[in-house]
């Protein structure tokens, strides 16, 4: 199932990518640093919800927040409990 994200706080303004089960592929970010987000996509193809938290989530840029690859975290759980029920 193909899910969309619109990210908050940093230069990608979305991420889309296809979730079965709990495994993650096609990852595109839309906006951003372009050969570092398609390089994060191709990383974390074919991985599950918790091993790209684990990996990523907490990550900042910057002064900010979050990141790019925290926010990928954020839309894969957002994504995974949707799916599940477990909103």
């Amino acid at each position: 199932m193909e899910y969309k994200y619109r990210t908050k706080g940093t230069c990608s303004m979305e991420i889309s990518f296809d979730i079965e089960g709990n495994v993650i592929t096609n990852v595109v970010f839309y906006g951003g640093c372009n050969g570092n987000l398609k390089a994060i996509g191709k990383l974390v193809d074919g991985m599950t919800v918790e091993a790209i938290e684990e990996k990523l989530k907490g990550n900042t840029c910057g002064p900010r927040p979050t990141s790019c690859a925290d926010q990928l975290a954020m839309a894969v759980r957002e994504a995974y409990n949707k799916t599940t029920g477990d909103a």
